[in-house]
């Protein structure tokens, strides 16, 4: 495994971080909690020190996870990450959309970031993980109910009170970061990106890079799309939110799977799966700091980790990026 400093830190996070939201279940078609833990234990055991987790990923479930996971293990040799700002148990801030929790009942989810919620989540978060500080703090998505300055302060409070070392935010563009600097130092920002999902790059990436704040990449196999394991006419699981996401429509997994025909050479040559392949691509794109990849069981988690055994020539990332120049996929 390799690792990378996040920002201008001096917390090291492992190149491939583990995404735990479908370990909480939640919008995945439910969890085998016993299976996620061992998925997140495979990880470690081959370096993969960070996890990312959050409240929301199975109310909490996701959290308790990780938690369990972790236990025994001493709490400098590994790396959580967390989020605020989304209430499934609170009706105020932003309206986000209705839901099931695992237990198929009906939860309205609202992104809400005022500070004595923070401190709430913060404390609930602190439990459920089975740690007394988190290592990087982060908004999930922006409220626009709450002032930016009011959210950060209380993550500040938070840092003073040694609950957490770093501010982070997610789903933030360039102007938002500008604001939240002016009550804290962020750390990084944790965006979607991907070979089919490139939209940062037109202009945070820069903004991250003159900066010097990390960008955590989260679903670069677009949850799936980009291992080449799904054909059109693909059923999902019921309660998987995939189902009704345009990058799984039959026409889109034919396209996609035409283009990773094409860099499987690439792949074959180095004795790599197409997942691996598209995580180390991921990592050499300018700002990408690490990749947030989930896993359902050990197999998974293992396959995930073992990409970092490998690495990318100039040349062979220009075969790959030429390539996915001539990727469309349909709306």
């Amino acid at each position: 495994m390799r690792y990378r400093k996040l920002g201008n830190t001096d917390l090291e996070l492992s190149e491939v971080t583990f995404g735990a939201w479908a370990a909480g279940g939640w919008m995945w078609g439910g969890t085998k909690r016993q299976e996620a833990i061992e998925a997140i234990r495979a990880s470690y055991s081959l370096g993969v020190t960070s996890i990312d987790t959050a409240p929301i990923y199975g109310q909490g479930t996701s959290e308790e996870i990780v938690g369990e996971a972790f236990k025994g293990i001493p709490r400098d040799q590994f790396q959580i990450l967390t989020k605020y700002g989304m209430r499934w148990d609170l009706k105020k801030g932003d309206f986000a959309f209705s839901s099931k929790n695992n237990d198929g009942n009906d939860i309205d989810i609202y992104k809400y970031a005022g500070k004595e919620s923070i401190i709430k989540e913060c404390e609930d978060s602190l439990k459920r993980l089975g740690t007394d500080y988190i290592d990087l703090y982060q908004i999930h998505w922006p409220d626009s109910t709450t002032p930016i300055g009011e959210s950060m302060e209380a993550v500040l409070r938070l840092i003073e009170q040694g609950k957490v070392r770093y501010a982070g935010v997610c789903n933030y563009d360039a102007g938002q970061m500008t604001e939240a600097e002016k009550s804290i130092k962020l750390a990084s920002n944790q965006v979607p990106y991907s070979m089919v999902k490139r939209s940062i790059e037109k202009e945070l990436v820069s903004y991250c890079l003159e900066n010097e704040k990390s960008i955590l990449a989260y679903s670069p196999l677009e949850r799936g799309l980009l291992t080449g394991k799904m054909k059109p006419g693909h059923e999902f699981a019921n309660g998987d939110h995939r189902q009704n996401v345009s990058f799984f429509k039959d026409e889109n997994l034919k396209r996609t799977n035409e283009f990773l025909n094409l860099i499987k050479p690439v792949a074959d040559q180095k004795h790599l799966t197409l997942g691996q392949l598209v995580i180390l691509w991921t990592l050499e794109q300018p700002g990408i700091t690490i990749a947030l990849v989930g896993a359902r069981n050990g197999e998974q988690a293992i396959e995930n980790a073992k990409a970092m055994d490998s690495r990318l020539s100039k040349e062979e990332i220009e075969i790959i990026s030429g390539h996915l120049g001539n990727l469309e996929l349909v709306p």
